[in-house]
């Protein structure tokens, strides 16, 4: 893709991985964005930069930053130092008195250097965010060490009074190491989008008629044929054509364990496959696959406001004006005193300095960026922001119950003889004969059931269907029949007194040598982890309620066995958005699961809508979250993780706000008569410490399965 040659990028300065068309605020801190003249016009093509920011270009460009930060924060070190042994109040400090003829040249000469050298940022920082009319950290702090560089220069060139060299060298020192360890945290907060970014295999090996051949990922296109090796990335998504192996997708889908995928399995781009080699078809180019899509969709995420943030990007603007409203207060308050004008200067410097809302700026937006790539990689796909921060509100959950509480497929439950020569195994293996050319999804059933207990399928001769009824064919010589429980009526076969099916099986009859022999019962298996999934909701106040198109015994089966609250059974696609609507208007706060296809209306209705079971496809444009697994335990998962990123947030913003509501009052000096006074460094220490804190805050997140 080739930019136009006059289009222009714009890029925070404390976070260039941001980049965007227009100029604006940055989504992160809410700088003003600048003009980035180092852009190249031509973007570097790679699997690795698809729809993230963060790589490519732009994420040299922010380790660029960071070492351009950790340069100046070392040149200052250096020449902090000599300014302190020559300021006049260090040596008074200690008693001592080291001025020779010259020496507040040379401290003006040093302090000079670390102004414009290390100063450098804040400087152009302020100068553009005067320029976008849009003042904030950046001016806060150029205008503090300017006020302190210009009185200091001041008194070198006679004016009365004390310099505060030492101070602004000490002010900009912990500046750089601040804006320096808190960009290495804003990556680290990142980091887990950039894993997934590295996910995208690089190469891969294409199958040509006669040989196999390296090509890069990007080259790849539908249709194409890939060897994935053991130990290899799957390099594009696609349909298994040859080979079976195990993969493992935990940074794809949270499934910690490895996955077995056969012949006709899907699997997904940066899968890590086992011992086994495959052959793939490719579905998607490596700009469309699943991974990129995600990518992307955890990069827009990110970029997204909440109600909470934009509440927090309102409460950082105002403390820009109190800082400086306050620091100007402060200065006219202790100069009209009969303090002397370096006191007040010193005051009005200090205010400033800790009243930068850098740490309220960052409260919610790094927990974003943690809890959005974070969810990414346990298949939890956040897509609207505000829905995943509602979470927390929710009082009722509305499952579909097939491939979400249910396996999604038939599974067989029960295998039963009927003649004493003939045990289960043989009843089973003689039906997969006639079987195991069929799609049907009972068929499946029969055929796993058949590989799961490791049996031999015989071939068959004379096969024929019986339509709506059955199959039939010759298996060892024997004439088999599997049929339905309408075709035994058609016969008059008559059900053996020990015939039991409950009201959730689906049975099919195996006929031998046209005598009812046995039969096979087979049901949507409910999933393993769903009973602990309502149970957990339940300990947590949320109400589990089944919303199905089943009948009313399979429902309430379901229903019960899961000790949910409620169902609504025999419930046709358009009438789920009603029984939404009739739970909402109960005062229900509703998030409702669905495979985002015929659900899509009630989905929509929701409060919140949540897309399950959507593997590869994640365009369910109704739900405002996605996961990837249909594992209701998942949706347990991000309930608890929404909540739990509401708190981070929440905590975040009481300490940015708590921390300027107990600092700014003693920078200002209201405790000046009891001793206490905080010095501009010290002020800088406290911004960088409440800063660090909002950071490693943020990293701790963590998603509970």
């Amino acid at each position: 893709m080739e930019h136009q040659p006059d289009q222009k990028k714009y890029t925070c300065p404390m976070h260039p991985q941001i980049m965007e068309d227009k100029p604006g605020a940055c989504p992160i801190c809410g700088m003003t964005l600048v003009l980035n003249s180092k852009i190249e016009n031509k973007e570097v093509s790679s699997p690795h930069q698809h729809g993230n920011p963060a790589m490519g270009h732009e994420g040299h460009n922010h380790n660029a930053m960071i070492a351009d930060f950790r340069k100046r924060f070392y040149v200052v070190l250096a020449l902090t130092l000599p300014i302190m042994l020559l300021s006049t109040m260090i040596q008074n400090f200690i008693g001592v008195n080291w001025q020779f003829i010259g020496s507040p040249y040379i401290l003006f000469v040093l302090s000079t250097v670390v102004y414009f050298y290390g100063g450098w940022p804040f400087l152009k920082g302020l100068v553009d965010e005067l320029k976008a009319k849009n003042p904030g950290m950046m001016f806060l702090i150029g205008f503090a060490i300017t006020v302190a560089y210009g009185y200091s220069v001041a008194i070198v060139f006679g004016l009365q009074g004390m310099d505060f060299f030492w101070e602004l060298a000490t002010l900009i020192l912990i500046m750089l190491l601040g804006h320096w360890i808190e960009m290495k945290s804003v990556a680290g907060a990142s980091k887990e989008l950039e894993l997934l970014v590295n996910l995208m295999p690089s190469d891969a090996h294409k199958v040509m008629p006669d040989s196999i051949q390296e090509v890069k990922t990007d080259t790849l296109k539908e249709n194409d044929i890939i060897l994935v090796k053991p130990g290899e990335k799957v390099a594009a998504d696609g349909i298994i054509v040859e080979g079976e192996s195990y993969l493992n997708e935990s940074m794809l889908t949270g499934e910690s364990k490895p996955v077995q995928k056969v012949k006709g399995d899907k699997v997904i781009a940066g899968a890590i496959n086992g011992n086994g080699s495959i052959k793939v078809s490719v579905t998607h180019a490596a700009k469309d696959s699943y991974l990129s899509q995600v990518i992307k969709l955890v990069d827009d995420a990110q970029k997204s406001k909440s109600k909470t943030q934009l509440l927090a990007d309102t409460a950082a603007k105002w403390l820009t004006l109190i800082a400086i409203v306050g620091g100007i207060t402060t200065f006219l308050y202790w100069y009209l005193t009969g303090q002397s004008l370096a006191f007040a200067m010193e005051r009005m410097v200090t205010v400033i300095v800790i009243c930068c809302p850098h740490a309220l700026g960052l409260a919610v937006p790094l927990v974003v960026a943690k809890s959005t790539a974070l969810s990414a990689k346990n298949g939890l796909l956040i897509k609207n922001r505000t829905a995943f921060e509602n979470a927390r509100k929710i009082t009722t959950i509305v499952f579909d119950k097939t491939g979400t509480l249910t396996v999604g497929k038939f599974a067989v439950s029960k295998i039963v003889s009927l003649k004493n020569d003939l045990n289960e195994n043989e009843i089973i293996r003689l039906a997969s004969a006639l079987e195991q050319k069929s799609e049907h999804p009972i068929a499946a059933g029969i055929m796993q059931k058949v590989k799961d207990l490791s049996l031999v399928v015989p071939s068959t001769e004379n096969f024929n269907a019986i339509t709506g009824k059955g199959v039939e064919a010759i298996v060892e010589g024997k004439k088999i029949a599997v049929v339905s429980p309408g075709y035994l009526k058609e016969l008059n076969v008559i059900l053996p007194d020990n015939f039991t099916a409950n009201d959730t099986e689906t049975v099919v009859f195996v006929i031998i040598n046209n005598e009812l022999s046995g039969y096979i019962a087979l049901s949507d298996e409910i999933r393993p982890e769903s009973a602990d999934a309502i149970k957990t909701l339940k300990e947590n106040n949320i109400k589990s309620i089944l919303l199905t198109g089943d009948n009313s015994k399979v429902a309430k089966s379901v229903s019960d066995a899961l000790n949910m609250d409620s169902f609504f059974a025999e419930v046709l696609p358009h009438q789920k958005l009603e029984k939404i609507k009739e739970l909402q208007s109960k005062g229900e706060f509703i998030a409702m699961t669905g495979d985002g296809v015929n659900d899509a209306p009630a989905l929509a209705q929701a409060d919140i809508g949540i897309a399950v079971g959507s593997g590869s496809d994640i365009a369910a444009e109704t739900a405002g979250i996605v996961l990837v697994n249909s594992n209701p335990k998942d949706i347990v998962s991000l309930i608890l993780f929404g909540k739990a990123t509401y708190r981070k947030m929440i905590q975040n913003l009481i300490w940015a706000t708590g921390y300027n509501v107990v600092a700014l009052p003693l920078a200002a000096g209201v405790l000046y008569k009891q001793g206490i006074l905080l010095s501009p460094a010290i002020g800088a220490v406290l911004m960088t410490v409440s800063t660090v804190v909002v950071a490693i805050n943020a990293s701790m997140l963590k998603v509970k399965k």
